[in-house]
């Protein structure tokens, strides 16, 4: 029997590429947790506890989130700034681009209103120890400092809208006044879209490149979090104990649960009496692009795969579903959307931060201008929830109770993105003549991921 230490470096490292990292996520959610039990269950506080909770696992934790933090402003700008720039080409396909800007708000607000009545009505993370809720909401906000202390106090009044269009960009992003740079941010896409010439080509393919930059640097720090992930659930479970499994099963239950709503209700109504097209038909010719979406977790890899299944299974015009699927990918995030409302109003019920119906409108108009700046790659959302948790004064170490279950729900969430991106071709496309002959896809797009239909 060939011994580990036999086994060559090389060999070693093919073994370690053989672990997907959401395995490793679980492995650390594991880890941590059992070990935070064990300290819960132990009769007293061992004295090396709090050692480490200080000096070890607490540090870890906060590298992690403001690694987390310091790539968030230049994710959501650029995003949301190209993500505006691809509707560009709304001037010269006009109702199209109308069309599939008006499906993309509308019905990522019907997502989010869901999912925050669904938390609203079961209250999956209510009924926590007030005691050990305090001790941790007063040790986890330094995680946030900057982002809590910006923080509106409420919502309402001329006030608050007006405070969403900064007086100095720069000053607004210091502050992390996070409303005003998403604000800018859309101007700023419009700003692209309007103007013309070879200098703003340039300059959104800078933003392009700067975009591909944050997402490649927001891998590598994902590639920290089964470490971070174990270091945080242990400082959780040891505070929390057995009760943090019962919150995290509930949470799970009811964002499955309406993410369920939107997916096998609201589509269904959309495709039938907007899209004019039967939802067993589409469902059944969706088929490919909703097993990719959900085993890559990723909707830019699906891309090629739902460009395929629109034209071929669903007969869509191909000049119709290029435009609508290329720019959903990255701005018609329904189920990014309703996963970010469901897990900020889920961790505020755990540390009972009230937020009122205007507080909960400001998470709503955040997740939904946040759907559009997430990149479109598994736990992509991750920066924009621990973003919001700020905002609204919840510890963004609380994030590390979701990353465990996170993978599911994000392979659930981005098959609802991906279902609801081939929803708006076909609602976009109603009425359409079908091209006669559909240009070649873009290379960029053939690259990024294989075109068979599965």
């Amino acid at each position: 029997m060939t011994a580990v230490a036999d086994i060559p470096p090389e060999g070693r490292a093919a073994v370690r590429r053989k672990l997907p990292l959401h395995v490793l996520m679980l492995g650390g959610f594991v880890l941590g947790l059992a070990a935070g039990l064990l300290v819960y269950a132990a009769p007293g506080e061992p004295a090396w506890v709090d050692w480490v909770t200080t000096y070890v696992t607490g540090p870890i934790g906060q590298i992690f989130l403001r690694l987390l933090f310091m790539l968030v402003l230049p994710l959501l700008f650029a995003a949301l700034a190209t993500g505006v720039a691809e509707m560009g080409d709304v001037a010269a396909l006009g109702r199209t681009g109308w069309r599939t800007l008006a499906f993309t708000l509308v019905v990522s607000a019907i997502a989010v209103v869901i999912g925050l009545v669904f938390v609203n009505v079961f209250q999956p993370g209510a009924g926590v120890d007030p005691i050990t809720r305090d001790a941790l909401l007063a040790e986890g906000r330094s995680g946030a400092a900057g982002i809590v202390e910006s923080a509106p106090e409420s919502i309402g009044g001329p006030e608050f809208f007006l405070e969403m269009i900064p007086r100095n960009i720069v000053q607004a992003a210091a502050d992390n006044q996070i409303l005003a740079v998403i604000v800018f941010a859309l101007f700023f896409g419009i700003g692209l879209v309007i103007a013309k010439g070879p200098a703003v080509d340039q300059l959104k393919q800078t933003l392009d490149g700067l975009l591909q930059v944050v997402m490649a640097l927001l891998g590598i720090v994902i590639r920290l979090a089964p470490i971070a992930v174990a270091a945080l659930m242990f400082n959780l479970a040891a505070v929390f104990g057995w009760d943090l499994l019962e919150k995290l099963a509930a949470y799970v239950a009811v964002a499955l649960g309406a993410m369920a709503v939107h997916m096998f209700v609201v589509y269904p109504l959309l495709v039938k009496f907007v899209g004019g097209m039967s939802p067993v038909a589409f469902f059944r010719g969706v088929q490919p692009a909703i097993v990719v979406a959900f085993s890559t977790a990723s909707s830019n890899a699906t891309l090629p795969t739902a460009l395929e299944v629109a034209e071929t299974r669903l007969n869509l015009p191909g000049r119709i579903s290029r435009f609508v699927l290329t720019v959903g990918a990255t701005a018609n995030q329904n189920g990014t959307a309703l996963f970010e409302g469901v897990t900020v109003l889920f961790l505020a019920q755990v540390f009972n931060v009230e937020l009122s119906l205007g507080q909960q409108l400001m998470v709503m108009l955040v997740c939904i201008l946040g759907g559009i700046g997430t990149a479109g790659v598994p736990a992509g959302s991750l920066p924009v929830v621990a973003l919001i948790l700020g905002m609204v004064r919840v510890p963004p170490e609380a994030i590390a109770l979701i990353l465990g279950v996170d993978r599911l729900l994000d392979m659930c969430r981005t098959t609802l993105n991906v279902t609801g991106d081939l929803v708006a071709a076909t609602v976009v496309s109603r009425g359409e003549p079908r091209d006669a002959a559909a240009p070649a896809l873009p290379s960029s797009i053939v690259d990024g991921g294989h075109r068979s239909v599965v």
